[in-house]
């Protein structure tokens, strides 16, 4: 938009912001009508008014609903970065994440050639039931073609997820034969722990995705079951992790706190002051602990790594986290959309504030990730950041700091070696990926175990060609040698990582990565 459109075009704007201001007050206190004279139904229709003279009259075309959306999501980035407007559109799906679960029939996939490939069929899945199989291609969805017309992953989502107990028709090709299969859908968990397992004979290793309703169970069951295999000590994995639901959180550090230890404090204007301790009897509390983060650890992950931090129960390996320290709350508005309104600030043990700075500018908080890159932070620590002002002192006299993160006990630089654009071209493309699908499902292999694949399985030079070779051709990345020549140990790694995930999932992907991750590598040192 230029300077001219906008001098017309940000009055009404701002009409529309202040009108659309007390709307939301009065739907979100439930006031019946807070300002004398000026009654819903007024409220409404100015609010319809403004929309209508834009499209109307405005000198471009202009999308109505997108620019009502907008504008209440730019009213909520003014209070702070993490209140939002979210379209009921969208609610269903974001629910899904904190619920953990949903509608459907229970497969992995992705496309390959303008084909459905199944990748994984989730145990006990109604895809089970009737039979379907990993290497299975979808032709048909509910007698629609869906092989060679360009569908979407969301496109395939769409078809396939649904209410439970309602059914899909798939028509398959297994190996040259076509077959029909009637799938009942139903509720499909997705896990947030994704791998778990033990490193060596006394350490395990758990890796958290996300916070969701079902985490802290999830969590209980990996961790009950890597002690009954002699787990003694713990890298716990957060790396990557945005948060969710702030009780998984919780429920999880009281796993290794004894009782009466404070996990967290929230307290906000409207909200009070909220104090959250640990019980007696977790299930961890004997194991000892390192727990990992980086830049993009946020929210509940803060929250977790904290409690370990200020009670001085475990070390923080990695670099600094991301710095949300905010409470929201989820507000279902009348036509199902929803406002996450931030109701409250959250505290450590210590009592640190760990929300980092936010000026308003909503583009430049979230900029923050690549500023700490410019300016070096992942390869040693921040030193500005380490002021008296933002000091707190553990239990056992350990400093720690608050305002923007954790800041970890243990710092690891970000490993960059072997990076290329190449490389990047290779994973953005899912290269690695759909070459492991067709490695995995194409030929006879006799793998009996993880650990034996990892000991006798070798990504040698004819295999790194037969790679190479397949990504320019079918997934369009052309082969760039030097690239090729700065990351082929990496390359080798990855595409080990990825021929595991297809039989192994997640577990078997991060059991041949951790072995040369160095953060993982420091976390056993220091257990």
């Amino acid at each position: 938009m230029n300077k001219a459109n906008q001098k017309y075009f940000l009055p009404i704007l701002l009409s529309l912001v202040l009108a659309l201001g007390l709307w939301m007050g009065n739907s979100l206190s439930g006031e019946s009508d807070p300002f004398g004279g000026f009654n819903s139904e007024s409220k409404y229709q100015k609010i319809q008014d403004i929309i209508d003279i834009i499209d109307r009259k405005y000198v471009d075309t202009v999308n109505g609903e997108r620019l009502f959306e907008e504008t209440i999501s730019d009213m909520l980035h003014k209070l702070d970065p993490h209140s939002n407007y979210i379209p009921a559109r969208e609610l269903a799906r974001m629910n899904e994440s904190i619920e953990g679960q949903f509608g459907g029939i229970g497969v992995r996939f992705f496309i390959l050639r303008d084909t459905i490939s199944i990748t994984n069929v989730i145990k006990g899945s109604p895809s089970e039931h009737v039979g379907l199989k990993a290497g299975d291609k979808i032709i048909e969805i509910d007698g629609k073609k869906v092989a060679g017309v360009k569908i979407s992953n969301d496109g395939v989502m769409s078809k396939l997820k649904g209410k439970p107990q309602t059914s899909v028709s798939v028509r398959i090709l297994r190996k040259g034969k076509l077959l029909n299969k009637r799938i009942v859908r139903d509720l499909i968990p997705i896990s947030s722990v994704s791998a778990a397992y033990m490193i060596n004979p006394v350490t395990g290793y758990i890796k958290i995705d996300e916070f969701s309703m079902t985490t802290s169970s999830e969590f209980r069951r990996a961790a009950l079951l890597l002690k009954e295999k002699g787990m003694k000590k713990l890298v716990l994995d957060l790396r990557n992790n945005g948060g969710g639901v702030m009780t998984a959180a919780t429920e999880i550090a009281d796993e290794f706190l004894p009782a009466n230890k404070v996990i967290v404090k929230t307290k906000g204007e409207h909200h009070g002051t909220q104090v959250y301790r640990s019980t007696s009897q977790g299930i961890a509390e004997d194991v000892k602990l390192t727990i990992l983060i980086n830049s993009y650890s946020a929210s509940a992950s803060e929250i977790l790594a904290g409690a370990i931090q200020d009670n001085d129960r475990g070390t923080i390996v990695g670099r600094r986290s991301f710095g949300k320290g905010l409470v929201q709350e989820d507000m279902r508005l009348r036509d199902g959309s929803n406002v996450r309104l931030t109701i409250a600030r959250y505290y450590t043990p210590t009592g640190r504030c760990i929300q980092k700075p936010y000026s308003g500018d909503f583009e430049d908080y979230y900029q923050d990730q690549m500023d700490r890159y410019d300016s070096g932070e992942l390869y040693a620590p921040d030193s500005t950041l380490f002021v008296d002002s933002l000091k707190y002192v553990t239990p056992k006299g350990k400093k720690v700091y608050g305002g923007g993160g954790i800041m970890p006990d243990k710092f690891v630089a970000y490993d960059s070696t072997g990076n290329s654009w190449y490389l990047s071209d290779l994973r953005f493309s899912l290269s690695f990926q759909a070459f492991a699908f067709e490695y995995v499902h194409n030929q006879n292999h006799s793998w009996t175990s993880l650990n034996q694949f990892d000991r006798t399985f070798k990504v040698d030079d004819a295999l790194m060609d037969r790679f190479t070779v397949f990504a320019e051709k079918e997934m369009k990345v052309k082969r760039d040698n030097s690239g090729l020549k700065k990351s082929r140990e990496l390359i080798r790694r990855i595409l080990k990582a990825e021929i595991a995930r297809q039989i192994w999932l997640e577990e078997g992907y991060f059991q041949i990565m951790n072995q040369y991750d160095n953060e993982v590598q420091e976390a056993l040192k220091t257990l």
